[in-house]
């Protein structure tokens, strides 16, 4: 074992023997929220489900548990595979979930979709200028 693969479990606790973490930390720990507040907010506001039921804030996560996260457009499922100590790197993150093959497909549709929207979504070649500025204020009414 190379001293890379050390440090991917170096943070990470063993599995097994009751580990637990609070979910909203888990969800911040393993990057699929970019702060804990938003992650503490979307399980207060309903968007995360562990094992089916809605859950708070503080509800203990473990090896094992199965998580549904709905996000705009698609929703995300994962098993949760280790506890994290910290949030760490990006690689240590994803290795502690498995995301369902059903949330991955819809996931791949979710980004096909944007991609295409953004393809053909009108663009303006420039800036405007003074008078394409003064246009714009007229249509959106605050002119």
């Amino acid at each position: 074992m190379n001293d890379r693969e050390e440090e991917s479990d170096e943070h990470v606790r063993q599995e097994g023997g009751g580990v637990s973490l609070r979910v909203d930390r888990w969800l911040w720990c393993t990057r699929l929220f970019k702060t804990r507040s938003l992650a503490a907010e979307a399980v207060a506001g309903g968007k995360v489900h562990v094992n089916g039921k809605r859950v708070k804030p503080a509800h203990p996560v473990r090896v094992g548990d199965h998580l549904a996260l709905k996000r705009p457009g698609f929703e995300f499922e994962c098993e949760v595979l280790k506890i994290p100590d910290r949030r760490g790197a990006a690689p240590i993150a994803t290795a502690c979930y498995a995301e369902t093959e059903a949330a991955k497909a819809a996931r791949a549709k979710f980004a096909e979709a944007s991609r295409l929207a953004a393809a053909f979504a009108p663009r303006s070649p420039e800036r405007p200028d003074k008078h394409g500025r003064r246009e714009l204020r007229k249509l959106r009414g605050r002119d």
